[in-house]
């Protein structure tokens, strides 16, 4: 990680191990990250394990992610595979064994959703949970290592321009401004993407009437919930359960139907607001929600499907091109597996712009699928009356593999 001071290409080419050359040949091509969260760290390893040199930029001045849990499932373990990340994250990581479905009308249990070793010998690849945190950790130290990355923090992209020999970044830093120029720009710079409204002058997330109160607590309050994931599917409102910090914690996200007056979207509430939404839940489901103190308060936002991805010499990657809604938890993996296709596509195709198009088509139609799987689960999560008894009775007539089996078109999915 180097300071905030902008190098000159050929001085970069120079700073690199050995002649800044992949394979002692041709010397390595430049591509600018915007953004140093989990998309962004995964695109620069696979762009540097593809022969390019990769500056990433970050506005935050240290890195860092916010929230707690997120889900590893088989596609995206097999991209981090692929790029030798998986070994700082094999200590700290949960594989739990099921994923156990509650209905709040039902009053318990209505289903179960088998993971641990049938995901693993099903898609040949682990389904994990983790601290969002640990992950970006790994992420970060094992880009770090790698002498063809360099980080700079409290980093703010101003502009960019585009000729026929590359793209030239604007960047605004402690020191003033200065700039970069490289063949492409990628911004895995999340959801208030300031590369998708500044510079492709796109439309920002939209809120989606949906807020999540995410929290933690010691899993010696529950040791019960240790070895799972739980689902409680209730009228207007959620909450999913599952352990992480290798079991000695629970994640606990529930979320509910609700304004959002707040003057950021994410924000510390006290215990009594989460449970105003759940007043009328089993008493199971509520000492869940009673165990930690205080929660983050986020806004659900949500962009449609149907918006580009890709201009020029820029494309966008993870939540700035597609943020959806996490009722399929393919958020991260989504963003994970975008790095994996960007890199490949540059790699392959000596026209960036062409490159980034090919990427944007070759994604495209899997990712919005994914998104318009979570806007349906969030739906069927939320159903009351009629509709969730019929929900819960089919849930019940499901086997586990047969519930498992509706998302192998999701999980199966290979990194070529």
């Amino acid at each position: 990680m180097t300071s905030p001071e902008t190098q000159d290409p050929a001085s970069q080419d120079a700073a690199e191990s050995g002649d800044g050359r992949p394979d002692g040949g041709s010397p390595r091509r430049h591509v600018v990250v915007a953004g140093g969260g989990i998309g962004g760290l995964t695109a620069a390893l696979a762009l540097e394990r593809a022969g390019f040199s990769v500056l990433v930029l970050e506005r935050s001045e240290k890195l860092g992610e916010v929230g707690a849990g997120l889900q590893i499932s088989p596609n995206a373990w097999r991209v981090l595979k692929s790029l030798d990340a998986t070994e700082p994250l094999e200590k700290v990581l949960v594989k739990p064994d099921s994923i156990r479905i509650h209905s709040a009308r039902a009053g318990g249990q209505i289903g179960r959703i088998p993971l641990g070793e049938t995901a693993e010998h099903r898609y040949g690849a682990p389904y994990c949970v983790i601290h969002r945190g640990d992950l970006h950790k790994g992420l970060a130290e094992t880009a770090m290592a790698r002498p063809n990355i360099d980080i700079q923090l409290g980093i703010a992209i101003a502009d960019a321009e585009e000729d026929e020999t590359g793209i030239t970044v604007e960047i605004q830093g402690s020191e003033g401004i200065s700039s970069h120029h490289a063949e492409a720009l990628i911004a895995a710079d999340g959801v208030w993407s300031t590369v998708r409204r500044r510079l492709l002058r796109l439309p920002s997330a939209d809120y989606s009437g949906r807020i999540a109160y995410r929290a933690t607590f010691s899993t010696d309050q529950a040791p019960d919930l240790a070895g799972f994931t739980g689902l409680w599917m209730g009228e207007n409102a959620h909450l999913v359960h599952y352990p992480i910090r290798s079991g000695s914690l629970i994640n606990l996200v529930a979320i509910a139907e609700g304004d959002w007056h707040g003057e950021t979207w994410s924000t510390p509430v006290d215990r009594d607001e989460v449970l105003q939404h759940f007043k009328n839940w089993p008493v199971t489901a509520r000492h869940l929600l009673e165990r930690p103190a205080s929660s983050l308060k986020w806004a659900l936002c949500d962009i449609r499907p149907g918006t580009i991805w890709a201009e020029g010499r820029i494309a966008l990657l993870g939540d700035a091109a597609h943020a959806m809604l996490p009722f399929m938890a393919q958020g991260a993996a989504m963003a994970i597996e975008d790095a994996h296709v960007v890199a490949r596509c540059l790699a392959e195709e000596p026209d960036v712009d062409e490159a980034l198009l090919t990427y944007e088509r070759t994604r495209k139609d899997r990712v919005e699928r994914v998104m318009r799987t979570a806007r349906e689960n969030a739906r069927i999560y939320h159903m009351k009356g009629l509709m969730a008894f019929l929900r819960d009775t089919g849930i019940r007539y499901l086997s586990g593999q047969r519930l498992l089996s509706r998302y192998d078109w999701i999980y199966d999915w290979q990194p070529k």
